[in-house]
């Protein structure tokens, strides 16, 4: 199993909107994706009036993060109204990391 972390900054008092825009975007063409395994989206309030957003993917295979991102697998995916949120720098790049085990508690 691979997990794709890729991370970016909003205002937080558009935290909300931005979940909501996120939802419909990169986590539904995650899960519509074959070979995705589940996404997380994870927000954490910054003391400089930003929001770190870090959306979490599993995949299968790195085949199927192809099946997501295209053949340049490190290159961050956007979406046009990505401009209108994201303040700061943006990363171009995410991490892969292999999952070797996974706990699911229930």
């Amino acid at each position: 199993m691979i997990a794709r972390r890729w991370r970016g900054w909003i205002a937080t008092e558009r935290t909300q909107e931005y979940v909501a825009y996120l939802d419909k975007t990169g986590l539904t063409e995650y899960a519509e994706t074959p070979g995705n395994l589940g996404a997380y989206c994870l927000t954490r309030d910054l003391d400089d009036g930003r929001t770190e957003i870090v959306t979490l993917s599993l995949w299968e295979s790195m085949d199927a993060v192809r099946r997501f991102a295209g053949d340049d697998v490190e290159r961050a995916v956007y979406y046009p109204e990505d401009d209108d949120f994201l303040v700061g720098e943006r990363e171009q790049t995410v991490e892969h990391f292999e999952v070797p085990w996974s706990h699911r508690g229930g």
